[in-house]
This record gives structure tokens, sequence and C-alpha cells, in this order.
């Protein structure tokens, strides 16, 4: 049975190959792509992309904290989108929205 110390060494040796067959076929694949284009006077515009820009996003990039809970159930709401029923329920009965302030 192999040790640990070899066990390492052929996982950093095989990684090691792992990104040089990508690398390699990478470099093929732009190679590949470079002579299509160049053979049909394509450019970039033509792909409809542009040149090493970023993506774009879209919407909010993480979770929002609650602003609302309700006392006796522990629901809570963020106060973004449409207010949940309890709530819905609780200002119909006359309580106020500061009432379930966190």
């Amino acid at each position: 049975m192999a040790s640990l110390e070899e066990l390492l060494a052929q996982k950093a040796s095989l990684e090691k190959q792992i990104l040089d067959a990508q690398r390699e076929e990478r470099s093929a694949a732009i190679t590949q792509v470079k002579a299509l284009m160049a053979q049909y006077g394509l450019t970039l515009a033509d792909l409809g992309t542009r040149a090493a820009a970023a993506p774009k996003r879209s919407g909010s990039t993480g979770k929002v904290a609650p602003k609302y809970r309700d006392p006796t159930t522990g629901d809570t709401w963020t106060g973004r989108g449409l207010q949940p029923k309890w709530l819905r329920a609780a200002l119909a009965a006359g309580r106020s929205l500061s009432d379930f302030t966190i």
C-alpha cells in the first residue's frame, strides 16, 4: 500500500497533467477558431459578443436581512416584494407595520 506522501505526490502530478492537457486543448481550440474566423472573414462583432466583456449581472447580488418579524410564529419578511399573508392579516386587523420591526 502506498504511503500518504506518495499518494499526495501522485495527486499533484495528476493535477499538473490535467492542467497541461487543458491548456493544450484550449490552445488548439483557439487556433482552430481563429483559422475558421480568418477563412470566413468573421470578426468578434459577427459573433455577437464583446471582447473581454464582464458578464452582466441582473438582480440583487445577495440575501437581504429581514426587517419585520411576526412575534407569534417567528415568520420574517425583508420588506421587499409582496407582503406575506400573516402581515397583511395583522395590518387589516388594525396593527401597525412598526409593531413588527426587528
